[in-house]
């Protein structure tokens, strides 16, 4: 009667604590995606309010703003302005705003057609490209054959300095 009793009770503690874990898995999920929409909601803002300042590429160039990590850690530590500064000049991954009207157009080198498009997340060398400070940071224009991949999120790469 009493191992009845006890594997009742384990039972019982163990679907709590299921309960528990899927709990706190569902919230840093919900936690992840907002801030994620944060993120992309803040690059359109800045993209539509920043869209007239900032340079047209000419020829086969790109314009790309470079990765900038939360300003949160996911353990909660609030990081400073100069870390995440150092962190948004060493990034190697960035957003795509504009393209040339040359950009992949030679069938030549690009026969399966382009790389990446407007809007898409690039990984591109650390001292690729011309670094242009504008107002709110600094994009750069990099040449088309200087993106080396196509990525869904920046915070799968892990960011050193």
């Amino acid at each position: 009667m009493i191992l009845k009793e006890n594997k009742t009770l384990q039972t019982s503690s163990n679907s709590e604590t299921s309960k528990t874990k899927s709990a706190l898995l569902d919230k840093y999920e919900k936690q992840n995606a907002e801030a994620n929409q944060k993120e992309i909601d803040g690059y359109e803002r800045l993209k539509k309010k920043e869209s007239n300042k900032l340079p047209q590429p000419t020829g086969w160039r790109l314009v790309v703003l470079p990765f900038k990590m939360p300003e949160k850690t996911k353990g909660g530590l609030f990081l400073g302005q100069d870390t995440l500064e150092r962190q948004q000049i060493g990034s190697t991954c960035g957003l795509v705003l504009a393209q040339g009207p040359d950009c992949y157009k030679d069938k030549e080198r690009y026969p399966d057609g382009p790389w990446c498009k407007k809007g898409d997340w690039v990984i591109f060398a650390r001292y690729a490209g011309s670094r242009i400070q504008i107002d709110g940071g600094e994009v750069r224009m990099l040449n088309d054959d200087e993106v080396l991949a196509t990525i869904e999120n920046p915070e799968d790469i892990l960011h050193q300095y």
